[in-house]
């Protein structure tokens, strides 16, 4: 680094240290993430992490491969990537394997899938932190550090925490929306969250090639202009597709985003880093002007203080009560919601069944036994074949109550935001700093169709008494009148695997929303608290952080 580089380095060291103790002393915990990200950049200076971030399946791991010219990471038709995956220049090919319990595993290239996909490495079984690939083929680039992350929204929670957990570390942000659902408020929250953490955020349009290019135009333009709407801002858009003219798409990322940091490297990694700071410094001023304005107030009547900013409508207890009716209250229509939809299926696929086992039943052989394990057989196989279309096809038409209860859970947390900031506002005469509260719905995947045995009949134990030439016809009809009855299980079976899977996520929003509530209440309390007698110590920390900021180059 240059000398004037080494001292905004030490500007920065100085503002962060005074952040950091603050943030100790106040138990400000919403900043010990950013916090210890930032830490981390600022003491290791690696590499540059530009991270690849999106909605699970927009083809995040395809690109890369695609960068890169080889297919390094594995792709799949379900969500597939279960950790962070961070690919960088190394003399010779081999992937790290960071635990989460400190232990370091080399393994070749060939078997990263083991650890970094969902089939072979289900919930992250194998406690994976962090996937480190080093590839002589990225000398080029050696600069920075291509990141895969796993996708936000999807069926797997944990690969959304897993994203959501790394966001503070992020350098350059590449967000990778696919062409076939372009944009969306998820994608619109995670560039709000990521703003705060990156002042290089960059959209990728993926899969282009299923777009005319009048619609990739329409598309880009429907960006700037929803970008300009919601946000007040504009981002870079670059278009990519891994099947047609992608030697040309990989040219214009290389070009302009690759190379210009890599051309760049001191200069962006102290862009990023002072972005990082000035965030994590106003959100501190923020809380410390709070603490300052209690403290004022404090010896006067702190209890009284607390009770008028923490009242019944900002009751963590209250609260939980609430969001546990809203999910109660979704959870017990979810069954009758997803069976009043699946009726319209019975009377048809009954026929249909019916109509394939009358055709097939009279070319079986054997005795009344053999014809019965074959006729179990054959419910299980073609129904497990039916539940799965079904479910496939049908599934969106599940998710009323998921999406009912997302809507409630984010109004009750919205009225709680504005109340806590109101009171804040009205009692110490300071404006809490806009919140980012984001409820995630997680989509249930297709769940597993299983049967149990699907016919029963008594009479196959005795089958060597029964003169088959005489009663065949009968057990003939015996089966196919049977098919309704196992329809109708089957179907009810169905409904129940998903209304599990859907009130599980519920469950899970529920949790997501107490888990927000509890923190900003912990540091606000805390700030409350914990300030008697502190106010002239609040003052200089607040004036030093104001004077560092002021002075940090721009």
């Amino acid at each position: 680094m240059k000398n004037d580089s080494a001292m905004d380095l030490n500007a920065l060291r100085k503002l962060l240290q005074i952040v950091g103790d603050a943030a100790e002393q106040f138990q400000m915990i919403s900043l010990n993430r950013p916090l210890e990200a930032t830490r981390m950049l600022l003491e290791e200076n690696p590499p540059i992490d530009v991270a690849v971030m999106g909605q699970f399946k927009a083809g995040k791991s395809s690109f890369l491969n695609s960068l890169l010219g080889q297919n390094v990471l594995p792709v799949g038709a379900i969500p597939v990537t279960t950790a962070i995956t961070r690919l960088q220049y190394g003399d010779r090919e081999r992937a790290l394997i960071r635990h989460f319990d400190g232990r370091i595993t080399e393994v070749p290239l060939s078997d990263i899938d083991q650890f970094t996909s969902e089939a072979k490495n289900p919930g992250n079984e194998k406690n994976v932190a962090i996937v480190d690939i080093e590839l002589p083929s990225m000398r080029k680039f050696s600069c920075l550090r291509l990141v895969d992350t796993p996708g936000l929204g999807s069926v797997y929670k944990y690969h959304q925490a897993t994203s959501e957990d790394w966001l503070p570390a992020v350098g350059t942000a590449l967000l990778a929306v696919s062409s076939d659902r372009p944009l969306s408020e998820h994608d619109l929250e995670l560039i709000r969250e990521l703003t705060g953490h990156t002042p290089n955020i960059i959209l990728l349009l993926t899969k282009a090639d299923i777009l005319s290019p009048e619609q990739q135009k329409e598309v880009v333009s429907f960006f700037q202009e929803t970008l300009e709407r919601e946000l007040h801002r504009s981002l870079p858009v670059y278009l990519y597709s891994t099947k047609n003219h992608t030697e040309q798409y990989r040219q214009l990322v290389e070009e302009n985003i690759i190379n210009k940091i890599c051309a760049n490297r001191d200069a962006e990694y102290l862009k990023i880093l002072q972005h990082k700071v000035r965030s994590l410094a106003q959100n501190c001023l923020n809380y410390l002007k709070i603490a300052l304005n209690a403290s004022r107030q404090a010896d006067l009547n702190r209890e009284n203080l607390k009770q008028r900013i923490l009242n019944e409508k900002v009751n963590e207890d209250l609260m939980r009560d609430e969001l546990g009716i809203i999910a109660r209250e979704h959870q017990r229509q979810t069954r009758p919601l997803i069976e009043a939809y699946l009726e319209q299926f019975k009377a048809p696929l009954t026929k249909k069944v019916m109509g394939k086992l009358r055709n097939e039943v009279p070319s079986w052989k054997g005795n009344l036994w053999k014809l019965s394990r074959r006729y179990e057989a054959w419910v299980s196989e073609t129904l497990s074949e039916e539940m799965r279309v079904i479910s496939k096809n049908e599934h969106k038409n599940f998710l009323g109550t998921l999406k009912k209860a997302h809507a409630g859970f984010s109004r009750s947390l919205e009225a709680f935001c504005k109340f806590l900031g109101d009171n804040i506002e009205n009692v110490l005469g300071v404006k809490l700093a806009e919140m980012n509260w984001k409820i995630d719905v997680v989509e249930p995947d297709h769940p597993d169709i299983s049967f149990t045995k699907s016919f029963d009949i008594h009479l196959d134990l005795v089958w060597f008494l029964i003169p088959m030439f005489i009663f065949r016809k009968a057990f003939e009809r015996h089966f196919i009148q049977g098919i309704p009855k196992e329809v109708a299980i089957n179907l009810s079976r169905l409904a129940y695997q998903w209304e599990k899977s859907i009130n599980n996520a519920i469950e899970d929003m529920r949790a997501q929303a107490i888990r927000y509530i509890h923190d900003e209440l912990s540091t606000i309390e805390a700030l409350l608290s914990k300030t008697k007698g502190l106010t002239d110590d609040i003052k200089l920390r607040i004036q030093q952080i104001e004077d560092l900021y002021e002075n940090l180059p721009r």
